[in-house]
């Protein structure tokens, strides 16, 4: 499936399924492994595994390859592998622990003291 399609799919569900501060990363040039990631909220856990089932269905419902879901025992991190896009979707406190947008970014952001030196 097109990238472009898949992330479309992607978003869309999580959109429609009220996830909050949807993220979409180009991961392309820093590992060969996915081209994408998305990184999602949800209020609780209840909420993070119906995002990231949704996620799932949707892909599947168009023909998507979905290799596979980690996480939803706890519904704290879910994962969903779905080839080419890796969807990360969690708890705010979670996301906010290992901050992955800013561990996958490609341009590294400078701080204070680093721009002061």
């Amino acid at each position: 499936m097109d990238i472009k399609k898949l992330q479309k799919i992607i978003v869309d569900a999580l959109e429609d399924m009220k996830a909050k501060d949807i993220e979409v990363l180009n991961t392309s040039k820093l590992t060969p492994m996915f081209d994408r990631m998305i990184i999602a909220s949800g209020d609780s856990s209840r909420h993070v595994k119906s995002l990231a089932g949704t996620v799932h269905d949707k892909v599947k419902e168009a023909g998507g390859d979905i290799i596979g879901i980690e996480g939803e025992d706890a519904g704290e991190w879910v994962l969903v592998d779905a080839a080419d896009i890796v969807v990360h979707v969690m708890q705010p406190v979670i996301r906010a622990h290992y901050n992955l947008e800013e561990l996958w970014q490609t341009v590294p952001k400078r701080t204070k003291k680093a721009a002061d030196e």
